[in-house]
């Protein structure tokens, strides 16, 4: 399945050659006009990419920006600008990596050393790393040659094709919060350069750009005309302005809804090369005008390709090859749009949870970002492989969590935005919805983007759910009770989301605060529940809900208001707990894991910054092996062979330090001695077994 792309480029001359960048999954390459795709960044730590730029006289010089130019509530951050000088087969990190978004990257179409960099900067926080960078010796040095202030970042960048030194740069000011967003503010700016960044100059209601706050702007420049700027631009009333003289002077042309919609996500136009009237706008579907925006008609609907358009590529010479980027994946249409083919090999989907249940072969399941949630083998008996159709789609929407039942996986529980959650029957494809109630109907359930859900290990029929309150089913759902007060801080200041938005309101479950985030009943005491919430509470009860404790003071370093993205129970001892945060919701990127071996009486803090790399996911004890312990972060995994004490990089197929290593098979299961005895030995998995 694959996921959200969100940077494009291909070789003008030979568009056989094309890079996709996704959000999560790297950079990915084909040299087969997209038939067959290839990653080409795995070996580099950052896989979120946002911009990419092919030096079209020599295609083999390519740079790429990393962190996404698209703020979501769950975009991953990035760490400097890239080069390669063989096509991709080797990268150089440049610098910039303090910048955690690049969205824009143009390298002088003369000059292969001048490069220009829009960096966007952290959504989370304040910062200085941000605005637009200027090289002109292919990287060795940077200097910023726009920026305004710390809240402010490059919304877009665009050089006219005839002159390199013309430049048009959206400054956007926007800020998100945990709880919510404001796109917009008086930072905003659309400036225009005339001598490659020496000098800039604001252009404002004297050139007919609205008074008053703006947000995020498209802007665009077609080679057949480039006097004709198009501004599409986010305001009290958005609308798409045109200029006829090159930027002095722009005219209002259309405030309807088919210029766009949700410009914080997606707030982009693009001019055919060879045609300065049509023009084409990039939002949840995709629409062309061939009048210069005055009308427009539906490119691209909500059906036959995926909606929510990131990323665009039209090619110079032949305008109807056209490539697109967008929440489900890559496509490329070679007739001006009429027919599209999905690119259905960039498997870069974005799992937000993955599952197994207790068949032979077990089955892994998984919900993932705007593409639904899925069930499908873990191996098969056969020699032909995995192949997609024995994957089942068992639920709609942004997948998140999917419990399988312990006892028939016929049966489980699949959720989607929201809260929002269901009772999948694999064999007819039912679902029926089993979302908790309040029985007081003036009470307002909380439900996280994310909601928390966890099958009791000690009833098979017996449920767990989340929305400020932890729901108990003993029917599979059918009915719940409620059996704990509101174990949020409940602050109302962080209630806010019919307001959320700035200039343009998105009101939508993505901003949901003060929520539980995670469940863990433990496997070998009945009455111990543990959960963690968005604001930063850990509680526990260990009479099954009657009462609660919040332990939180408890994890000293943990900063006020973290979120509890996972606790961890031992299947081994009902002490024991691992509880995982992150606070990069407020940029703060610092790594934060903590383990109990009291019930919560005392925390010890197990991973920070000098153990481990990059904010902390998740955490995971083995099922067979206690000291065993596996450590997820936004860089990477992690594995602990002594309970957590110190930390190994995983990488290339084994722990870093233990390279190479004894290789002991356990019930199909594979694990890590510490011993060095010589060359690891080869291993085949004949008949679903490892031998």
């Amino acid at each position: 399945m694959s996921g959200r792309i969100t940077a494009i480029d291909a070789i003008d001359a030979d568009p056989t050659t094309i890079y996709a960048g996704s959000a999560s999954g790297g950079l990915w390459k084909s040299t087969s006009g997209g038939i067959t795709w290839d990653p080409i960044f795995d070996d580099q730590k950052i896989h979120s990419i946002g911009a990419i730029s092919i030096f079209q006289k020599n295609p083999d010089l390519i740079w790429v920006g990393t962190g996404e130019g698209n703020p979501r509530n769950s975009l991953t951050m990035g760490g400097g600008v890239y080069r390669s000088l063989d096509a991709g087969k080797t990268w150089d990190l440049m610098g910039l990596e303090k910048t955690k978004a690049i969205h824009r990257i143009i390298v002088h179409p003369e000059d292969p050393n001048t490069v220009f960099v829009g960096a966007i900067g952290s959504p989370w926080g304040e910062q200085e790393d941000r605005g637009v960078y200027k090289t002109i010796d292919g990287g060795k040095t940077w200097k910023k040659i726009l920026y305004v202030d710390t809240k402010t970042g490059v919304g877009e960048m665009i050089m006219d094709p005839n002159n390199p030194n013309k430049i048009f740069v959206n400054m956007w000011q926007h800020r998100r919060y945990p709880d919510f967003f404001k796109s917009g503010g008086p930072s905003s700016v659309l400036y225009l350069t005339l001598d490659g960044g020496e000098n800039w100059k604001k252009l404002d209601n004297t050139n007919g750009i609205p008074n008053g706050d703006l947000g995020r702007m498209g802007l665009a420049i077609s080679e057949s005309n480039s006097t004709k700027i198009y501004a599409l631009i986010e305001s009290t009333k958005n609308a798409l302005y045109v200029s006829e003289d090159g930027g002095s002077k722009f005219e209002k042309i259309n405030d309807g809804g088919d210029i766009g919609d949700r410009p914080f996500y997606y707030f982009e136009i693009y001019a055919d090369p060879k045609n300065e009237n049509r023009i084409y706008t990039l939002y949840s579907r995709v629409g062309m005008s061939e009048d210069s925006g005055k009308s427009f008609q539906q490119l691209l609907q909500y059906d036959g390709v995926h909606p929510d358009h990131h990323a665009w590529y039209i090619n110079p010479f032949d305008p109807k090859l056209m490539i697109d980027g967008n929440d489900g994946g890559l496509n490329i249409t070679r007739d001006g749009g009429k027919t599209w083919y999905f690119a259905e090999n960039i498997p870069v989907g974005q799992f937000y949870h993955v599952n197994v249940d207790n068949e032979l072969p077990y089955n892994i399941y998984g919900g993932m970002q705007d593409n639904g949630s899925w069930v499908g083998p873990s191996y098969i008996w056969r020699r032909d492989g995995i192949r997609n159709t024995y994957w089942q789609e068992i639920s709609f929407g942004d997948g998140f969590d999917v419990v399988p039942h312990p006892t028939d996986s016929r049966f489980g529980y699949t959720m989607s935005q929201g809260g929002n959650v269901s009772r999948f029957d694999k064999l007819i494809g039912h679902n029926k919805f089993v979302k908790p109630t309040h029985p007081d109907k003036a009470v307002f359930l909380r439900f996280n983007w994310n909601a928390a859900i966890a099958q009791d290990p000690h009833d098979a029929n017996t449920i767990y759910y989340a929305s400020q309150f932890l729901h108990k089913s003993t029917e599979n759902g059918d009915t719940w009770e409620i059996i704990s007060p509101d174990l949020t801080t409940n602050d109302s200041a962080k209630q806010r989301q019919q307001s959320t938005g700035g200039l343009t309101f998105d009101i939508t479950s993505a901003k949901k605060h003060t929520t539980i985030l995670t469940i863990a009943a433990n496997p070998v005491d009945p009455n111990v529940i543990w959960v963690g919430t968005d604001d930063g509470n850990v509680q526990v009860t260990k009479d099954r809900g009657k009462t609660w404790i919040n332990v939180v003071s408890k994890l000293t370093g943990l900063p006020k208001g973290s979120w509890v993205a996972q606790i961890q129970t031992s299947t081994y001892d009902a002490n024991l707990a691992w509880v995982i945060a992150y606070n990069y919701r407020n940029n703060d990127f610092s790594a934060y894991a903590y383990h109990t071996a009291n019930l919560g009486s005392t925390f010890t803090r197990i991973a920070d910054d000098s153990k481990v790399s990059g904010y902390t996911l998740s955490i995971k004890q083995d099922i067979e092996v206690p000291n065993l312990i596996f450590l997820g972060t936004e860089f990477g995994l992690y594995v602990s062979f002594d309970k957590a004490k110190t930390w190994n990089k995983w990488e290339n197929g084994y722990p870093k330090q233990y390279q190479p290593t004894i290789l002991l098979f356990k019930s199909e299961r594979l694990i890590w001695s510490s011993a060095h005895l010589g060359d690891p030995c080869e291993f085949w998995m004949i008949s679903g077994r490892f031998e």
